[in-house]
């Protein structure tokens, strides 16, 4: 069942659209040994190069050794790639794809064009580029990550334009001298980027990452991640409480959804009594009955969230 559940908690995350935090995906594949990386999305269509992920090392975790880095924020949304073409020496937007499985993603090309320059001109003589982005949503939304993740999955562009989103660019394929030097170029082209003043966006840690080019290359990539870079997160605070009860409530979309009511308890400077239970599906695969004792976290350090029975 929990396998099961991670499948599609996968899939549908790798589509834009997650149905559980980060958090709780974590905590649950540690706790079954989950290591699968993902589904790419229906109809997908490849990145012009592969989109990796960051290996992730917690705050008091003993962290690689990188020489010479650089240290930015870790956005709390959803990735997408840029492909850029050369048009009479302008490069123009061809193409918007989510993440996917970082080898081929969804083309939400239409539906995000809105959101990043269709155009700029350089100098520089490559002819394609590939822009790294990371969809966010104003931290002041509630739910601000699933809020921009899920826009790619609506189908309406006219509803998507009413969303209040941004793009950040945090890379880009070819690299230039150092990465530093990509973020000043990313910004002359008009780009908002994560050397930008980043208060207004959720947040879930730092990247840190080798500035030189040269350098960052020659460490290589395992098959998920850069070996010149990793994410330095902050490890969410699990406590131990009773489910006493569970109620039903009916969301602003019209689907109703699980509540647990809990033994009241202390996470960080707020006492919880209330988490999200998102569906059946995840009542069972955690094997949750009233009277259990369930480990909590309080996701991205605002939502209640079961992730474990004890």
């Amino acid at each position: 069942m929990m396998k099961e559940l991670l499948d599609k908690a996968s899939a549908a995350y790798y589509e834009g659209n997650p149905i559980i935090s980060d958090e709780e995906f974590d905590r649950l594949s540690e706790h079954s040994g989950y290591t699968k990386l993902g589904a790419p999305a229906p109809n997908a269509v490849p990145h012009f190069a592969k989109m990796y992920s960051q290996q992730k090392v917690h705050f008091g975790e003993e962290e690689p050794n990188l020489p010479d880095s650089v240290k930015t924020p870790k956005l709390d949304g959803a990735a997408i790639s840029l492909l850029y073409i050369s048009i009479d020496d302008v490069m123009c937007l061809s193409k918007i794809l989510t993440r996917g499985d970082g080898i081929k993603g969804q083309d939400v090309t239409e539906k995000l064009r809105h959101l990043v320059p269709e155009s700029f001109c350089t100098s520089l003589s490559p002819k394609v580029y590939q822009i790294n982005c990371e969809v966010v949503a104003s931290k002041e939304i509630p739910n601000a990550r699933n809020y921009a993740a899920g826009a790619m999955g609506l189908k309406s562009v006219d509803e998507i334009m009413t969303r209040d989103l941004s793009v950040v660019a945090y890379g880009k394929v070819p690299l230039a001298g150092t990465y530093l030097d990509d973020l000043a170029l990313l910004k002359m082209w008009g780009f908002t980027t994560v050397a930008d003043n980043m208060d207004k966006f959720p947040t879930d840690g730092f990247v840190i990452r080798i500035n030189d080019t040269k350098l960052y290359e020659s460490m290589g990539y395992t098959s998920k991640h850069p070996r010149g870079s990793y994410a330095l997160k902050p490890k969410a605070e699990i406590v131990v409480t009773t489910l006493e009860r569970v109620e039903w409530q009916v969301g602003r979309s019209g689907v109703v959804s699980p509540v647990a009511i809990l033994t009241p308890v202390k996470i960080g400077d707020a006492t919880i009594s209330r988490a999200t239970l998102h569906n059946m599906d995840y009542i069972n695969a955690l094997n949750l009955e009233l009277g259990c004792g369930v480990e909590v976290i309080r996701s991205g350090e605002i939502i209640p969230r079961i992730v474990g029975r004890v």
